[in-house]
C-alpha cells in the first residue's frame, strides 16, 4: 500500500512564501515523476509543476520564476517552495505520485488529500 502525505498549507500574507512538503511512504520499488497540483473553488484542478526522477522540472506558466520544486529521491520526498504568492494562488494543493510496486509493474497515480493554501490579508 502506498501512502501520499502533504504538510505546509496555511494562511499566508499576499507577497509571502510558504513550502509544502510530501512524503510518499509504503511497499513499493520506485517512485517516479512527483508533482503538485491545485484546485480551487470552482475550478478545475490544475498543475502546478512536476520533477521527473531524473530531476527535469516542469511548471505551469503562470508559476515559473515564483515556485521551484524540488525533490529527495531517497527519501521519497517533494517540496514545493512558493514565494511572491497572490490571491489567486489560494487552492487546495494536492502531491502527486508516479510509483511502480515491483519491478514488473506499470507506474499508476497516487494521491496524497490535499492542503490548503490561503493568500490574503
Amino acid at each position: 500500500q502506498v501512502q501520499v502525505v502533504e504538510s505546509g498549507g496555511g494562511l499566508v500574507q499576499p507577497g509571502g512564501s510558504l513550502t509544502l512538503s510530501c512524503a510518499v511512504s509504503g511497499t513499493f520499488w520506485r517512485v517516479f515523476d512527483m508533482g503538485w497540483y491545485r484546485q480551487a473553488p470552482g475550478k478545475m484542478r490544475e498543475l502546478v509543476a512536476d520533477i521527473s526522477f531524473g530531476g527535469k522540472t516542469t511548471y505551469a506558466d503562470s508559476m515559473k520564476g515564483r515556485f521551484t520544486i524540488s525533490r529527495d529521491s531517497a527519501k521519497n520526498m517533494v517540496a514545493l517552495q512558493m514565494s511572491s504568492l497572490k490571491p489567486e494562488d489560494t487552492a487546495v494543493y494536492y502531491c502527486k505520485a508516479d510509483v511502480a510496486l515491483t519491478t514488473y509493474s506499470s507506474e499508476r497515480d497516487y494521491w496524497g488529500q490535499g492542503t490548503q493554501v490561503t493568500v490574503s490579508s
